[in-house]
């Protein structure tokens, strides 16, 4: 605004104030030391914030303070199994090079110093002389190192020439093909069924013998003699 048009309300401006002004005006200008400073301080105030930042963050390292610790084993917790695997399969030859394999839901190793593996829903398949069979029960404990099965529970034995036997809780070595009660047991045979205290099995050679209180029942199959 010219300085003949502030108007009445104004009153004249002292030499003093018009130089103030001029000074503000000279200092408002593009390219002044004004917007040098402005320019400035863009770059270097987050510099600035940025350079803190790290200060901070690496104080508690810098400070030359040491901290140790003492860590004791026999308070360390633990996990309580070693190994887990579900849908196990496990391969191995017998003492004549015949082939089995032992398939399981699921297995577990406590320890890999123990080498007995807990099996569930497990079922084995042996090669015999006269073809495969089959070995099904719903638990069992195998020794990874002998290759002997604990069988808990019932047990369902099978061959392809249609021998089976049904007993539980038994003692199966993989290596020999033996099969032992480890309590009194009753099962089946072809020719009926039988109960004792005890049992041993041959399945190569499909021999079954009963110790204690051995009970055995003929079963009669149903036909008619040729006339």
């Amino acid at each position: 605004m010219p300085e003949s048009l502030a108007g009445p309300l104004s009153g004249p401006m002292s030499s003093a104030a018009r130089v103030e002004r001029r000074r503000r005006r000279a200092w408002a200008v593009p390219g002044s030391s004004h917007d040098r400073v402005i320019a400035v301080a863009r770059v270097t105030l987050p510099a600035a914030v940025v350079v803190l930042t790290l200060a901070l963050a690496a104080a508690p390292i810098t400070s030359g303070r040491d901290i140790s610790f003492v860590l004791s084993k026999d308070r360390v917790t633990t996990a309580a199994e070693r190994m887990r695997i579900s849908h196990a399969l496990y391969r191995g030859e017998d003492s004549k090079g015949q082939p089995f394999q032992l398939n399981a839901k699921s297995a577990v190793q406590q320890t890999s110093a123990d080498p007995i593996v807990k099996l569930d829903t497990l079922s084995a398949k042996i090669q015999l002389p006269a073809g495969p069979a089959t070995i099904v029960s719903p638990k069992g404990r195998y020794n990874l190192n002998n290759q002997r099965v604990a069988l808990d529970g019932p047990v369902n034995f099978h061959t392809a020439d249609g021998y089976t036997l049904a007993t539980h809780d038994v003692d199966l070595d993989m290596k020999s093909r033996q099969l032992a009660s480890r309590n009194p047991v009753t099962g089946t045979m072809p020719m009926g069924t039988f109960s004792s205290d005890r049992m041993q099995a041959d399945l190569d050679q499909k021999v079954v013998v009963l110790d204690g209180h051995a009970r055995l029942h003929m079963t009669q199959r149903n036909g008619t003699a040729p006339r």
